[in-house]
C-alpha cells in the first residue's frame, strides 16, 4: 500500500509508516518492516519502539541491540517500552550486565521492566538469569510490586524450584490474588498437585476471593496429579460458593481429569451437560485419553466431532490412526489415513529447541544436529 501510495505521487507521512511498520512487525515480516523504517528521516520513540520490539519479540536480539546503539548515538531518549524491549533481548543473549551501562546512562528500570525481563527469563527457562534479575530487583526494592513479584514467583516455578518460589510467595508482604494464581499454578505445572490444592484452601480461608484463573490453575493442578474426585467437587463449588462461572477451560481440566482415570462414562455425563459442547480442545483432551484406554467407541465418537467442527486439524486423525495401530487394527488404522489424505489434510512437523551457546536453535528429526550445536 505504502508502495502504491508512492507510484500515484502521494508521499506517505511518519503516521502511515509507522502503521506499516507494526504490521509488517505483527506479521513477522521484519526485513520490510525495516525497509519502511528506513525511509524515515528522523523516526520518533514510537517508530523506534515498533522496530526495536520486533526485533526482540521475533529473537534477533542482537539486531535489537544494535538498533538501541544507533538509537542512543542519533540523542534519541528511550523511554519505558525501549528499556523493557532490550532488557529482554539482554536477557535473551545472556548479557544481562548490559543492564548496568544502561544504568550508567541514566536509564533506571522500572517495575514494568523488571516484569517484562524475568517473563523472559521465564520462557527461557534460566533460573542463573533470573536469579541475577532478582538479585537486582531487591536492590531497587521492587520485591513488593505486584507484577514483579508474580513474575518472580513464575520464574522459579518454570525452573522447577518449587520451594524457591515458595519462599517468596510466603515472605511477600501482601499477596495479590495474581500471586496466588501464580504459586498454584506453579504447583500444578510441577506436579504437586496436593500442595496446589492445599494452597488453594488456605487463600479461601484467608478470605481473599478466588477468580477464574485461580480455578483453572487449582484444577490443572488435580488433572496433572490424578485428583478426579477433589476436580468436580472443585469445578460444582465454582457457581455454588464462589459466584464464578465455570468456562470451557475449567471443564477441560476435568475432563482431561477423569479421561487419565479411564472414567469416561462421567467425563461423557460431564460433556452432555456443559454449555460448550462444540469447543475442540474438549474432544480433542476425550481422545488423548482414550487413546490412552484403548476405549475405540468414544474415541471414534471423539474424532467424528472434531471432524464436523474443524475437518482440516490432523490431530483426530493422527490420533485414532495411531489407536487403531496400537491395537493391530492395521486396516481402521489405513482408513483414516486414506480419509486425511483425501481430505488434504496435512500434518505440520514437528519441532524441537535447545540452547547451545546462548543461541536457541530450532530443529526437525532429520536436521543435523551436530552442525546446529558447532555452528
Amino acid at each position: 500500500m505504502v508502495l502504491l501510495m508512492g507510484c500515484r505521487g502521494l508521499e506517505p507521512d511518519e503516521v502511515t509508516y509507522v502503521n506499516a511498520l507494526s504490521a509488517c512487525v505483527k506479521s513477522g515480516d521484519l526485513e520490510t518492516g525495516r525497509r519502511m523504517f528506513g525511509k524515515l528521516s528522523n523516526p520518533s520513540i514510537t517508530s523506534w519502539n515498533a522496530i526495536v520490539s520486533g526485533y526482540s519479540q521475533h529473537g534477533n536480539y542482537g539486531e535489537a541491540i544494535k538498533l538501541f546503539r544507533e538509537m542512543q548515538f542519533l540523542n534519541t531518549r528511550p523511554d519505558r517500552t525501549t528499556i523493557a524491549s532490550i532488557l529482554s533481548s539482554c536477557t535473551g543473549m545472556g548479557i544481562l550486565e548490559y543492564g548496568k551501562q544502561m544504568r550508567e546512562s541514566g536509564m533506571i528500570p522500572t517495575q514494568f521492566s523488571y516484569a517484562s525481563v524475568l517473563n523472559s527469563c521465564s520462557r527461557m527457562a534460566s533460573l542463573f538469569q533470573g536469579k541475577q534479575v532478582h538479585a537486582q530487583i531487591t536492590k531497587d526494592g521492587y520485591t513488593n510490586d505486584i507484577f514483579v513479584g508474580s513474575a518472580l514467583i513464575d520464574v522459579y516455578s518454570k525452573c522447577g524450584v518449587v520451594d524457591g518460589a515458595r519462599q517468596f510467595f510466603d515472605d511477600m508482604y501482601s499477596k495479590s490474588i495474581v500471586a496466588w494464581n501464580e504459586m498454584i499454578h506453579g504447583y500444578a505445572q510441577n506436579g504437586y498437585g496436593d500442595e496446589a490444592v492445599e494452597l488453594f484452601e488456605e487463600l479461601i480461608r484467608s478470605g481473599e476471593k478466588p477468580d477464574s484463573i485461580t480455578f483453572i490453575a487449582v484444577l490443572t493442578a488435580c488433572s496433572h496429579s490424578g485428583l478426579a474426585d477433589v476436580g468436580i467437587e472443585i469445578l460444582d463449588s465454582m457457581e455454588r460458593e464462589h459466584s464464578v462461572e465455570p468456562l470451557v477451560d475449567h471443564y477441560t481440566c476435568v475432563i482431561d481429569c477423569l479421561g487419565r482415570a479411564g472414567r469416561f462414562i462421567e467425563a461423557e455425563v460431564l460433556i452432555d451437560k456443559m454449555p460448550y459442547k462444540d469447543d475442540p480442545i474438549v474432544w480433542e483432551v476425550l481422545l488423548s485419553s482414550c487413546r490412552v484406554h484403548a476405549n475405540v467407541d468414544l474415541a471414534r465418537r471423539a474424532a467424528e466431532q472434531l471432524f464436523k467442527i474443524d475437518p482440516q486439524n490432523s490431530t483426530p486423525y493422527v490420533l485414532l490412526a495411531n489407536l487403531y495401530a496400537s491395537l493391530g487394527r492395521w486396516d481402521d488404522a489405513s482408513a483414516v489415513r486414506a480419509l486425511m489424505c483425501g481430505r488434504g489434510v496435512e500434518k505440520n512437523p514437528g519441532y524441537s529447541w535447545i540452547d547451545s551457546r546462548n543461541e536457541e536453535n530450532a530443529f526437525l528429526a532429520e536436521d543435523d544436529l551436530v552442525g546446529i550445536m558447532v555452528k
